[in-house]
């Protein structure tokens, strides 16, 4: 059931596949699905959840034995990469992008199913090499680590730019995380200067 819904939903949309057709792909009636899942937004949540378990799938191993945090971070941006640009998790965003405004469920799944697993597990990596450093900051430095390796991969390979070859991306991301790391090793937030009073976000600091 969830492979015969996951097809319709990365393929037609959310708004476009009804249960009647999940049913009817999976071969089984409306009835065995509703006893399964209450509504058309669990089949949602539950094929999210299941392609995300798939996708982590060797994450750990990845990083796992690195020998520095730039070695694990490195390993990490690749395996994000590698997952993050499969045509299946490419239209899963285009899906959230393209609905998400009229079914905000839909980025609400897929932000406790991913997005989320994803920062825990970059969390665990820079804790393993940064001990000293709060569970709330490990969490803000993972979720920046996040964007900065799959924003740009992501918009590009949807439409909003140039796409990137395997030798182009591999350069993103070894950037990325010597920028990263660059990051790092700068004052920490609470060493920062306060704004002046009357500056506006955005604007340089006097």
């Amino acid at each position: 059931m969830l492979d015969a819904a996951a097809g319709l939903f990365l393929r037609d949309g959310f708004a476009a596949t009804s249960i009647e057709a999940i049913s009817a792909k999976a071969g089984v009636s409306k009835r065995t699905l509703y006893a399964r899942f209450p509504d058309k937004e669990a089949v949602f949540s539950a094929v999210v959840q299941r392609l995300i378990a798939t996708w982590l799938t060797g994450f750990d191993a990845a990083v796992e034995g690195a020998a520095s945090l730039d070695a694990a971070l490195l390993a990490a941006g690749q395996r994000m990469l590698a997952v993050a640009l499969t045509p299946s998790a490419l239209a899963l965003r285009r899906l959230v992008v393209a609905e998400g405004g009229r079914f905000p469920e839909l980025a609400e799944a897929l932000r406790d199913a991913g997005a989320r697993a994803g920062i825990e597990r970059v969390g665990r990596v820079l804790r393993a090499h940064r001990p000293e450093d709060s569970p709330a900051r490990l969490a803000f430095l993972a979720e920046q680590f996040q964007h900065l390796v799959l924003a740009g991969p992501q918009a590009r390979a949807i439409g909003l730019g140039e796409s990137l070859d395997r030798e182009a991306l591999d350069a993103w991301c070894r950037d990325s995380v010597a920028l990263f790391l660059f990051g790092l090793s700068g004052p920490a937030q609470d060493a920062l200067p306060p704004l002046a009073r009357g500056t506006q976000a955005g604007e340089p600091r006097p």
